[in-house]
């Protein structure tokens, strides 16, 4: 079944039970992921319970198609429904999809929950086709925010933390924040911690000082991204959001600096690590601070390098640089080869 849109906000809160399985798909990652995982957690609230959750990959049911039906019908240890997930999911994963809900069709047991989560789908794709013609199935699009989706979304996130909002802070959000659900939802999460927690049950209102204060443009938001999604090795993660950025006309030179700015970060407080400096401290004596929400993660990316494999970074950087101003080769080529070689250090 193929959800429209206007009824697609009440599926992910309550899937209808007639569905044994849903395809999540669309160019907006964020959005595809934050959407699966709210309909899974409609059957299991802890998606990282092996008992509860079984993730499968499309290679594998490529192989084995009757894998996805046998994990469907296997009965928890633990009692409760199971999830069943497929993430990066496509056209391989067609015959084991429609074996499964033929079965789920005939047998008209309520087997665990499929949720297949997938990168934008053609209107011919096999996979699609089936979940938007099968009336056991939904078929859940997802599409780059626009300006009246992103204002549901930032007055819901405001709604769920008792905060109140502005028109013109609204509005600030709408021009600033981009149309990739991912990046939307982290730099309002960022908002949330900087209004801090209301006394007294008191509602605070945003302005639009506060906004603008803390909020960036989405553009330099994605260099952010994409600096620590290098530092931290994530192949996948950096990936996507360096196919955003060249894709929406991102100067190569641009992802570079920033890069650099996180590796001369980085560098700066191993050095004092490496004179025995405790990293909490070290950190706080960057100038500007790490923002709260992100020092977990700047300390876990510290743990991945040593001063020495920091320099050998920021050399690759230098270099990559140059050639991006020196040479006929793309420099969309030689920015994600830089990105890549640093990325792959991060995770060795």
């Amino acid at each position: 079944m193929k959800i429209s849109y206007r009824d697609i906000e009440t599926q992910v809160k309550k899937l209808n039970p007639a569905y044994a399985a849903v395809l999540i798909y669309g160019p907006d990652e964020g959005l595809v992921r934050e959407r699966a995982e709210s309909i899974a957690r409609q059957v299991v609230e802890d998606l990282k319970d092996p008992f509860l959750v079984a993730n499968l990959t499309p290679d594998s049911l490529k192989s084995e198609p009757a894998l996805l039906l046998d994990e469907a019908a296997a009965v928890s240890m633990m009692g409760g429904r199971r999830v069943i997930r497929v993430d990066g999911a496509t056209d391989v994963v067609t015959p084991a999809a429609r074996s499964f809900l033929d079965s789920a069709r005939d047998s008209g047991r309520e087997d665990g929950l499929v949720v297949i989560t997938a990168a934008n789908l053609r209107p011919s794709s096999s996979l699609r086709k089936l979940f938007e013609g099968a009336k056991n199935a939904a078929a859940i699009a997802c599409y780059e925010d626009n300006a009246a989706s992103l204002e549901h979304l930032v007055r819901d996130v405001m709604r769920q933390h008792n905060l109140d909002i502005e028109p013109a802070a609204v509005a600030y959000l709408q021009a600033n924040m981009g149309s990739d659900r991912m990046i939307s939802r982290s730099e309002l999460e960022k908002l949330v911690t900087y209004m801090g927690a209301p006394k007294d049950g008191a509602r605070l209102t945003v302005t639009l000082q506060d906004v603008q204060a803390c909020v960036g443009d989405s553009g330099a938001l994605t260099l952010d991204m994409i600096a620590q999604a290098t530092t931290g090795g994530d192949l996948k993660r950096l990936d996507d959001v360096l196919f955003k950025a060249f894709n929406r006309g991102e100067n190569p030179v641009s992802v570079l600096y920033a890069l650099s700015r996180r590796l001369q970060q980085l560098h700066f407080v191993r050095g004092l690590m490496d004179q025995g400096v405790p990293a909490e401290q070290a950190m706080n004596k960057l100038t500007p601070r790490i923002f709260p929400m992100e020092a977990g993660r700047f300390k876990n990316h510290l743990g991945r390098w040593t001063t020495q494999g920091l320099s050998r970074a920021l050399e690759i950087i230098t270099l990559a640089e140059q050639d991006c101003k020196s040479t006929d080769m793309p420099a969309e080529t030689i920015c994600a080869r830089a990105c890549l070689r640093i990325a792959n250090a991060a995770r060795r």
